[in-house]
């Protein structure tokens, strides 16, 4: 029987503005604000566009990547596209310096009105893929890239916000009242996200991050669920030695497999590329040699990557490779802050584009990811949450690689190399 893989990610960006109105008491779910704009099915966004947005999104995943082993010791896994794309909701909305720090620390590189389209494309051509694979449990690859907005009730956002939001990302707004029942609002968010991510991801939104100067919550869900290209067989996994960095070792279950795989490598590292069905996209894998990990790990950039992989060669490789769980969660205030948009959870905060005045800004940026991998594939799950307030040819050599030491995986797209998923690997047994 196919072995398979499945990976599910959700990025939940919360968005809670914060302000001094009179909000009226409403039940907790009202209504949806649905724009009367259709989405766009045919945006206006050419390949150039879609090039610049990847490639900025990349360039954006490997400074958060940098920031975040600052602060994160041992193993941890995030959806750096997930969260590009949930800032882009936010960043639809933001004005003057508030525009420009988000800008430059996002990397987004596409003025407004070309941005939020390239978006839109880069959404629909995901959506398009898989067509005839196979997914983990039978019924067909999956990628699902899902967003929702849920704002207070009573609170007006501005048409043009709502109608951009509606073009490019097919989002509606819906109404809570945060204002009165903060808490019920927050399970409700929550239990939307757990639900877009099959229960991986739970409380996303911690508690008392939402409160009663709430305005805004901007989610977005991605569902991930491919078989391996090549599969691992259960019957070939067995215990092998882990080797750490502390020169420790422990033992792991270790799966194995032969088949074609592209590999790549330099002095002071070794990588390779494992397709998923379909051969659409892949997980990358790169192990720094030992005692080269936190060299190979701070010189690491998009474009390097980028040309890394453009000079692989497919060869019949026998792969070791461990089995393992990573679980994380951040607020990423202090990360965005320091990588360049303090403004935006300021007082001095612009997100004037949403309803017109001056009085809202960022408040929290909550992301929670999992990911799991083993011989019937990998499973992944992420949530953000943004929280405002106011102010080829095979060889016949076989080539061995042996995945024992810590080591950074990616899962990207092949035909554009956007990076859907990152993380980093250092106990196997954590």
């Amino acid at each position: 029987m196919k072995e398979f893989v499945q990976i599910l990610s959700i990025i939940s960006i919360v968005l809670a503005l914060t302000g001094c109105q009179n909000i009226p008491v409403t039940p907790a779910l009202a209504q949806v604000a649905q724009s009367e704009k259709p989405r766009l099915t045919t945006p206006q966004a050419p390949s150039t566009d879609l090039a610049a947005l990847v490639s900025g999104n990349n360039d954006f995943a490997f400074d958060l990547y940098h920031n975040l082993i600052q602060e994160k010791d041992g193993n941890f896994f995030y959806s750096p596209y997930s969260i590009s794309l949930a800032l882009a909701m936010t960043y639809a909305g933001a004005r003057g310096e508030t525009e420009t720090q988000m800008a430059q620390t996002l990397h987004y590189h596409l003025a407004q009105e070309r941005l939020h389209p390239a978006f839109n494309n880069l959404d629909l051509y995901f959506s398009s893929l898989g067509e005839g694979a196979q997914g983990s449990d039978n019924q067909g690859f999956r990628l699902h890239i899902v967003n929702a907005l849920w704002g207070q009730t009573g609170f007006t956002f501005l048409q043009d916000f709502l109608d951009l939001l509606a073009q490019n990302y097919g989002a509606g707004i819906r109404l809570l009242d945060f204002a009165a029942n903060s808490e019920a609002s927050r399970q409700t968010i929550n239990d939307w996200v757990s639900q877009q991510t099959e229960g991986k991801i739970t409380d996303v939104i911690p508690a008392g991050a939402i409160d009663e100067l709430t305005r805004l919550v901007l989610t977005n869900a991605i569902y991930f669920n491919a078989a391996w290209a090549h599969p691992f067989d259960e019957n070939q996994t067995s215990p092998a030695p882990f080797y750490l960095l502390d020169g420790n070792q422990k033992e792991v279950p270790m799966m194995q497999t032969t088949s074609s795989y592209g590999t790549f490598g330099g002095d002071d590292y070794q990588g390779v590329t494992l397709s998923y069905d379909g051969n659409q996209l892949e997980m990358v894998i790169l192990m720094p040699k030992s005692g080269k990990f936190d060299q190979v790990e701070k010189e690491l950039t998009g474009e390097w990557l980028t040309q890394q992989l453009a000079g692989r060669e497919f060869h019949k490789v026998e792969l070791y490779m461990p089995k393992f769980k990573v679980e994380s969660d951040f607020s990423l205030v202090k990360s965005l802050s320091a990588l360049g948009m303090p403004i935006a959870f300021s007082d001095q905060a612009d997100f004037s584009g949403m309803d017109g005045k001056r009085d809202l800004r960022i408040s929290d940026v909550a992301h929670k990811a999992y990911v799991a991998v083993n011989e019937a594939g990998t499973e992944a799950a992420a949530a953000t949450a943004v929280i405002m307030g106011l102010t080829a040819a095979m060889p016949e050599t076989i080539v061995q690689i042996t995945l024992d030491h810590p080591f950074l995986f990616f899962i990207r797209d092949v035909q554009n190399g956007c990076i859907l998923f990152a993380g980093r690997l250092l106990n196997p047994s954590d």
